[in-house]
């Protein structure tokens, strides 16, 4: 079979699940290839074993297995990532959270931050972010938290292979506390009511951990205030809380940080232009 043959059978198999220029993208990406490559190797044929997985993936596609899952990796802010079905697939909203982050603290031109900074990743999943962070902020010390015990394996392995040592903790947030103290503490917790789920695409439904994206209708702030108070005690006098948020619950988020006492507090849009992103500044008398 040629890669033109396949890719007329990723057509035919994938339609309707898919629109064409999606199934184009899977393709290219299953066998690695640009647009400009397959044009030019589009006649060749498949060796037999990269033909019996590249198969085995669009059966999978079939089913609404998500293409990152397949693959085992997904692009993060010009990394490479590990990924499973025990972890989220890092979106590009979180690259924009890192981003804002990375903006409040730019190096100097010797790379280092203006002083040393202490990171706390809270629900770390895939360890994008914390990962992320310390790659680009190599002189910070990052620590990260996650309840899941295999979600902290596969982080583990994103800090080894991007050469960025973060502290990672299995713990539950709604009953941790620890004595150090941060300068930023940082979450993308669980924030999509059980309601929402009618409005999920069904692949995202039936692949990604359930445990790292919803929180009960009756209690949609549930880890946004138990971080706010662990952020109390744990950061530092003007240090910063960053959340990625439900654009639905933006303003409830702001007035539960504004009985807390953090000041300075700022919502931010994200690319498709919804208030996705928080950031707030704890700066509390003593």
């Amino acid at each position: 079979m040629t890669f033109r043959d396949q890719n007329i059978a990723f057509k035919e198999l994938l339609a309707g699940i898919y629109d064409d220029d999606e199934i184009f993208t899977l393709f290219l990406s299953v066998h690695d290839l640009t647009r400009a490559g397959y044009i030019i190797h589009q006649n060749d044929t498949i060796d037999p074993s990269q033909l019996a997985d590249s198969n085995a993936a669009l059966q999978d596609l079939r089913t609404g297995k998500p293409l990152q899952y397949i693959l085992g990796t997904a692009p993060f802010y010009g990394l490479d990532l590990l990924v499973n079905e025990h972890v989220l697939i890092p979106r590009p909203e979180t690259e924009e959270l890192v981003e804002w982050v990375l903006d409040c603290f730019v190096p100097r031109n010797d790379g280092e931050t203006v002083r040393p900074i202490r990171i706390l990743d809270i629900g770390t999943g895939s360890g994008c972010i914390p990962v992320a962070l310390k790659v680009n902020l190599p002189g910070a010390s990052v620590s990260a938290i996650d309840i899941s015990a295999e979600a902290i394996g596969v982080a583990q392995k994103n800090s080894e292979l991007n050469k960025a040592p973060v502290h990672f903790i299995e713990a539950d947030i709604l009953n941790w506390s620890t004595s150090d103290k941060f300068d930023v503490i940082i979450s993308n917790p669980p924030y999509i009511t059980m309601k929402e789920q009618a409005d999920m695409h069904i692949n995202v439904l039936n692949n990604e951990p359930h445990l790292a994206l919803f929180v009960p209708d009756n209690d949609p702030l549930k880890f946004y205030s138990a971080i706010a108070d662990l952020s109390l005690t744990a950061l530092n006098k003007g240090g910063s809380l960053f959340f990625e948020i439900n654009a639905a619950y933006g303003n409830d988020v702001v007035a539960m940080l504004k009985e807390k006492g953090f000041k300075d507090i700022i919502l931010k849009k994200d690319m498709q232009g919804k208030e996705r992103m928080l950031r707030s500044v704890f700066s509390l008398e003593s």
